[in-house]
């Protein structure tokens, strides 16, 4: 077979380009947790291959333009979040870019976007074939205007966690002159506030959780966990593979109406062992809106809160019931006690409370928790059950696997008394 000499030239020249083209190795991230591209820029020409290579943690390659550095293009190429394990040494996973013309094309990691732990607020940012330096469209410059969207966000989250440290000084939690909860005079951002689930009493409103991907490493193990971060919400890395267990004391010999402590901070996979004490008491799940009523799904309505049901335990006893709640993720979980006294009134509403993992320096923090179910008293509490309960409750809704052993107890107790006993047992108990 013969070609003709623009043939010959045209292969010719087809067989150059390919022999050419090249292959850019990106090194997205280290094993030391830099949150950068290696190299940060390169030049290259048509045909090459921008290889990025994901090393730990768990980063993009998204690509995003020079006017918005940490905002993904419309239509831009992505290579989705690629987690790797703090043991992983090789095999590291990539993802392939072949250059198509010698525009400039900006890149960045969209992990924690839009929060103040940004990576491109950081300055985790890419680029082929941006303009030299001292140019318009140079890399220090794309660079410079991500790290100032950084300093923004950070900047608004100190702000945030500011003003609500200032406005729950500046109105307290006691009774407004309105009949409100805590705001009786001064100004605020009044889209700052709603109304809690029951009553007329004024609340901070709930803070927007930004969805966070996390590539977490404990001992020897790694995985990637998904969750809602809250600006003061602590570190999703749990203490241990088996957590810890934090005891926590229902009511005492004294009659106390308390939980001991009343707040605590835990990392997933931590235990809260409630121990009950002396009277009858439950742990059950609430929310900062509506302390003194058990959790309802938002959709449906339903009951989806947390019970240990009640747990009788006699003035003299020397060995106390517990229920367990393993923590899942870093939101605030809040609980109180259902149980009323004789008179009416609400171990909640006297202030019997608890919570886990509470923003101690937000609006929504334990003592204003505390307050409002305080303020409130507990009084749309009824239908939550009452003393006639007393035995039922085995806590087997929990779902936390270790709500038996106070369940025993009431079973147990339940068992060798009359309905008419149960009864006079219980109110001996309030």
């Amino acid at each position: 077979m013969r070609f003709s000499s623009a043939a010959r030239l045209s292969f010719g020249l087809a067989l150059a380009s390919s022999a050419a083209a090249k292959v850019w190795d990106i090194q997205v991230g280290d094993a030391s947790g830099s949150l950068e591209y290696s190299p940060e820029a390169i030049f290259a020409d048509v045909g090459d291959q921008v290889v990025f290579h994901f090393h730990q943690k768990n980063h993009t390659a998204t690509q995003s333009s020079f006017a918005a550095p940490c905002s993904p293009l419309a239509g831009g190429l992505d290579s989705g979040f690629m987690p790797v394990p703090a043991n992983q040494t090789d095999n590291f996973p990539t993802w392939t870019v072949t250059v198509k013309d010698t525009k400039p094309l900006w890149f960045h990691c969209e992990q924690a976007a839009n929060t103040a732990a940004s990576h491109c607020g950081k300055g985790m940012v890419f680029a082929v074939n941006c303009g030299p330096d001292g140019s318009a469209n140079s890399f220090t410059s794309f660079k410079k205007a991500a790290l100032q969207i950084g300093a923004q966000l950070q900047a608004q989250a100190s702000a945030a966690a500011s003003s609500d440290s200032s406005q729950s000084t500046q109105y307290g939690y006691g009774s407004g002159s309105s009949g409100g909860y805590g705001y009786g005079g001064g100004s605020g951002d009044a889209s700052s506030y709603t109304t809690a689930d029951y009553g007329t009493a004024t609340i901070p409103a709930e803070p927007s959780p930004v969805l966070t991907t996390e590539t977490v490493t404990v001992e020897t193990s790694s995985w990637v966990t998904v969750y809602s971060s809250y600006i003061g919400s602590p570190d999703p890395t749990p203490s241990s593979l088996t957590g810890n267990v934090i005891k926590v004391v229902v009511g005492g010999s004294n009659g106390e109406l308390t939980f001991s402590p009343d707040h605590v901070q835990a990392a997933p996979r931590d235990v809260i062992q409630f121990e009950f004490h002396q009277k009858n008491h439950t742990a059950t799940q609430s929310s900062f809106a509506a302390p003194c009523l058990r959790l309802k799904d938002a959709q449906s309505g339903n009951v989806v809160g947390l019970d240990s049901g009640f747990m009788p335990v006699a003035a003299d006893a020397t060995e106390f019931p517990t229920w367990n709640v393993t923590v899942n993720d870093t939101a605030p979980l809040w609980f109180y006690c259902r149980q009323h006294k004789p008179d009416g009134s609400s171990h909640c509403g006297a202030g019997m409370v608890f919570a886990v993992n509470a923003v101690e320096s937000s609006a929504r923090n334990f003592t204003a928790f505390k307050a409002l179910a305080q303020t409130l008293n507990g009084t749309a509490s009824t239908g939550n059950g009452t003393a006639g309960a007393t035995g039922t409750g085995n806590g087997t809704d929990s779902g936390s696997g270790n709500g038996n052993n106070g369940a025993g107890v009431a079973r147990s107790m339940s068992a060798a008394l009359s309905l008419g006993a149960l009864v006079a047992a219980a109110a001996v108990l309030l």
